[in-house]
């Protein structure tokens, strides 16, 4: 299926459920050369009372997902993936915004996450949502043992504009 890479979309953006695995898995395997499993997300949906997973929907098929821990008042972005022939399409920004907002729902104040030094597209968007680059993680990335950019974002809740399906958490 190809996209129009220019034309932006707005998903909708629910709680990632179980039958979302299949799909979830298959944007993970295209986005990183380490992958998580199934029974990895799996384990996050139901025995990580910490976690937060959200797809990204466009037509009926889930075209993305962010996932975090909330630890606290903070939240830890454990990952965001859109899948290839949905990327540059605003769908990221969807989620990382809709994440932002749950997370300001469960009083989280700050969040953070760690993002490839060669990864320039994300930087520039979590650039663009207000994340700070704070520090390096040097040899972070197992596969491949790239540095990792750590990046804080303070003062959630200001500037989220999505709405999303309420948690069952």
């Amino acid at each position: 299926m190809e996209m129009q890479q220019d034309r932006k979309v707005s998903p909708l953006i629910r709680p990632m459920e179980p039958e979302d695995l299949d799909r979830v898995v298959e944007i993970e395997r295209a986005s990183f050369p380490t992958p998580w499993s199934w029974h990895a997300f799996m384990s996050e949906l139901y025995q990580n009372s910490r976690s937060c997973y959200l797809v990204a929907v466009v037509d009926g098929q889930v075209v993305g997902y962010v996932g975090s821990w909330v630890i606290l008042d903070e939240a830890h972005v454990t990952n965001l993936a859109v899948h290839p022939d949905w990327r540059r399409r605003g769908i990221g920004e969807a989620l990382m915004r809709a994440l932002a907002e749950v997370c300001s729902a469960r009083q989280v104040k700050r969040m953070t996450l760690e993002v490839r030094v060669s990864n320039v597209g994300a930087q520039r968007l979590y650039d663009k949502l207000g994340f700070v680059k704070v520090g390096i993680r040097r040899g972070y990335y197992h596969d491949n043992r790239e540095d990792a950019i750590i990046m804080w974002k303070d003062g959630l809740g200001n500037d989220s504009g999505t709405h999303v399906v309420r948690l069952r958490r």
